[in-house]
């Protein structure tokens, strides 16, 4: 099949030399000013940053955006360039995509369904369907869609609770994995346990249970002696998904290398952490913590924050992440790679909070009531050492992160029920619940 040339295993007697591959992967990826791409999602948050650079760029640019209500209730947004090519419809739905497709060079796959709701077959019908679709559109018509390459938006949430080590209670600082923690340039808490040389070494946790949130217990401790665990950076090598919706963007992942691999179909998987910006939509409860933070700071009330406020994250901003997946296109060098994007520096929630009031000039104090939301991890921050192999990385810190999005929130109409609404269906489906302590 027209495919195989480009299949590469131990076993396959027909495998190039790799530095013949190599050339080949090279000269059929590369991309040029006045290439057709198509952005799946183009009207959203990352997918409209990406359009708008890819059009910087010289790019023709086609959307396929179904303009989902809970996200776009007032239709198609403004700022959807008058120059792009704009298709409403589903990407999950073969007729819409292949029209969407029909003579393009590129793709970048950005559609997706995200909540904290359990609608758990959504998840795998519009991320995981629509990402084996494409493939199927692409080789059953080579000559009507000539995709070269393709770049999926996966998600740090494949990862889990991620990479945590069991020092056996020793400072980390002074172990050998001193230089992988995900608390670089912070202090290491102290923890009320003898130092010993017993430590269970790396570990990738489960999702901590119910039964210990309820508690109010929310450090990831080891399962073999019960200490607390130090986290690390997280590697692209981490896969540990625990939601539906992990599992679908890790479906995406192999996917995206198994039939692209096997079809000549070069792909990239960009694993995005905690993206922020402009143009990141309101009306959805999914939107993260600078909205919530943000709605609640617009109508007087404090920032709620979540467990104890310890949580280590990682945020970016959404331009990064669009000069990212431009990159990833434009580099044969990361094809069939999975690539971490974030913004390599470990923010507490807490810190965010203060963050958030700074931009608001309040003199509000965060709230931090022990409530906790199921399915979030503890401490997530991602190693981005490859892709600043790739001649990336991130420019824009969190503080300025925050100064965008509050001043783009301040120019939109938001009513107050948007925030009021999005907590209330949260709260009555048991995603977010109130630890008791004693």
């Amino acid at each position: 099949m027209e495919g195989d040339s480009a299949w590469r295993t131990s076993g396959d007697a027909r495998q190039r030399p790799l530095n013949e591959e190599r050339q080949m992967n090279h000269e059929a990826t590369t991309f040029s000013h006045g290439d057709k791409v198509l952005v799946t999602g183009g009207a959203g948050f990352i997918g409209s940053h990406t359009v708008d650079l890819l059009l910087e760029r010289g790019y023709r640019v086609r959307i396929l955006d179904s303009l989902q209500e809970r996200v776009h209730p007032n239709g198609k947004p403004t700022w959807v360039p008058s120059e792009v090519e704009f298709i409403k419809g589903d990407v999950a739905n073969h007729a819409d995509l292949a029209r969407a497709l029909d003579g393009m060079d590129g793709v970048f796959h950005l559609a997706a369904y995200q909540d904290y709701l359990p609608d758990f077959s959504n998840f795998i019908h519009t991320n995981a369907e629509s990402s084996a679709l494409l493939f199927e559109l692409i080789v059953a018509n080579r000559r009507r869609f000539p995709v070269r390459k393709i770049v999926f938006a996966s998600s740090q949430s494949v990862c889990g609770e991620g990479r945590y080590v069991c020092t056996g209670g020793e400072d980390i600082r002074r172990t050998p994995y001193a230089g992988q923690s995900a608390r670089a340039g912070r202090p290491v808490p102290v923890k009320k346990v003898t130092a010993s040389t017993s430590g269970h070494g790396v570990m990738l946790p489960g999702a901590r249970s119910v039964e210990q949130l309820q508690k109010g217990d929310w450090e990831i401790k080891c399962a073999k002696c019960g200490k607390v665990m130090e986290p690390l950076l997280i590697d692209e090598s981490t896969v540990h998904p625990h939601t539906a919706y992990a599992i679908s963007k890790y479906t995406i992942e192999m996917l995206a290398d198994r039939l692209g691999r096997r079809y000549g179909i070069s792909s990239v998987c960009m694993r995005y952490t905690y993206v922020q910006g402009s143009r990141n939509s309101f009306y959805n409860s999914y939107s993260g913590i600078a909205r919530r933070f943000a709605l609640r700071l617009m109508h007087g009330l404090p920032p709620v924050v979540y467990e104890d406020g310890g949580q280590l994250r990682d945020y970016v901003n959404v331009r990064d992440v669009a000069r990212a997946n431009v990159l990833a296109l434009e580099q044969p060098e990361a094809n069939f790679e999975t690539l971490n994007v974030g913004g390599g520096r470990a923010v507490t929630v807490l810190e965010f909070a203060h963050i958030m009031l700074s931009a608001f000039d309040s003199r509000l104090e965060p709230s931090v009531p022990g409530e906790f939301r199921l399915g979030d991890t503890r401490h997530t921050i991602s190693d981005i050492s490859r892709m600043r192999q790739l001649g990336w990385s991130p420019t824009i810190p969190v503080e300025q992160n925050v100064r965008e999005y509050v001043e783009w929130l301040q120019s939109q109409a938001v009513r107050k029920e948007y925030l009021l609404e999005a907590e209330r269906v949260m709260r009555d489906s048991g995603v977010i619940q109130t630890a008791v302590t004693t």
